[in-house]
């Protein structure tokens, strides 16, 4: 009971301090000691596109590539912290465990299969869902909060103008209003210990955000969400054409290039499948 009440008071106070247009530095206090010890990489989906050049416009036209998807489990000395909640549980029940994302329209890619789901993965670690005491999305793409409501008490950390575009097109999630959910503007260090920082990075959708994590001994790591698709989008600027705002997508690729500059970060690209390749996935984790 102690660490519950503790958790909300942190929490309480982290979240009052995150007024409306100020935006928190991703800078820890030097006297505040990081209070993340692991972090875990969950398989979330496990997605093909049929033309690569969707994400990187004239580049690999017909090319097909592999997209996978993650959510992030993080344990904080105050309790679990779930970023992202991948493509819907449900999937998995669908034939042939699959489901397409009609980002461009019907019958366009990627195509998502579920061939585990997060709740089974949870469960491996012996996470239940009510665990969960804090929770963010990038953004409300399906492939990142198709779960949500897995946690349906859990407090969700949402950008205000993703909040209110959510639902507004065929491709997004419209929130649950009952959801317990704090609206963000702009970056948020979230208890205040530097550990975990959300970045506001706009321009895949309008209320896109990122999140910066600082792990004892692998260091800093930034998760990208959609900000950046694969490396290649990351070292050449690739925009997709439907993203919300190609000019808001480069700041924010240029914010995160930043951040990665002045932390030595580590950037974790959701969907780049070499990346997924060389990551160890639960019950493994980074420390």
């Amino acid at each position: 009971m102690k660490a519950k009440i503790t958790f909300s008071l942190v929490v309480a106070l982290a979240l009052a301090l995150a007024t409306p247009g100020v935006r928190i530095s991703a800078t820890p206090n030097p006297q505040a000691k990081s209070g993340v010890d692991r972090l875990y990489v969950i398989d979330c989906g496990d997605g093909t596109g049929s033309d690569e050049s969707h994400w990187t416009p004239g580049v690999n036209v017909g090319t097909p590539i592999g997209f996978p998807g993650h959510c992030y489990l993080i344990h904080h000395t105050q309790g679990w912290v779930l970023w992202d909640t991948g493509i819907d549980d449900a999937v998995a029940q669908l034939p042939n465990h699959e489901e397409v994302f009609h980002e461009w329209g019907p019958g366009t890619g990627p195509i998502w299969r579920k061939p585990i789901t997060l709740a089974a993965q949870l469960e491996e670690i012996h996470v239940k869902p009510s665990d969960i005491k804090l929770m963010a999305v990038s953004h409300s793409h399906p492939d990142h909060a198709g779960n949500v409501e897995m946690f349906p008490n859990t407090l969700m950390l949402v950008q205000k103008v993703e909040y209110e575009w959510a639902g507004s097109r065929q491709d997004t999630v419209g929130f649950n209003k009952k959801h317990p959910v704090k609206l963000v503007d702009g970056d948020l260090d979230i208890f205040g210990d530097g550990s975990l920082v959300l970045l506001s990075t706009p321009g895949h959708t309008p209320g896109h955000q990122s999140l910066l994590v600082r792990l004892p001994k692998t260091g800093p790591v930034i998760l990208s969400g959609d900000a950046v698709h694969f490396q290649t989008s990351f070292e050449h600027r690739y925009v997709p054409d439907n993203n919300w705002n190609k000019q808001a997508s480069l700041q924010s690729v240029d914010k995160l290039a930043a951040v990665i500059a002045k932390e030595h970060a580590q950037l974790w690209i959701n969907h780049d499948q070499s990346q997924s390749d060389s990551q160890k996935k639960l019950p493994a984790y980074y420390e």
